[in-house]
């Protein structure tokens, strides 16, 4: 596999996760402002969907470079 396309692959799989995080991030805090007494669920409900999505993009990244590797 070219060293290119081995480096846009990881610049997606990085950039797909911070984009997770920045909406994520952005409609909890909305949510909080309109509601701020359920801030327990819904924290608890950001930080699983955040874990999942930095989950994901190292997932990503460890088969770009299995792929890189080879």
């Amino acid at each position: 596999m070219e060293r290119g396309i081995a480096v846009v692959m990881i610049f997606f799989s990085v950039l797909g996760a911070c984009a997770v995080f920045a909406a994520g991030s952005y409609a909890s805090i909305t949510a909080l402002g309109r509601n701020p007494s359920a801030a327990p669920k819904i924290f608890t409900a950001m930080v699983a969907a955040l874990v999942f999505a930095a989950a994901l993009s190292i997932i990503a990244m460890l088969i770009v470079f299995q792929l890189y590797t080879r």
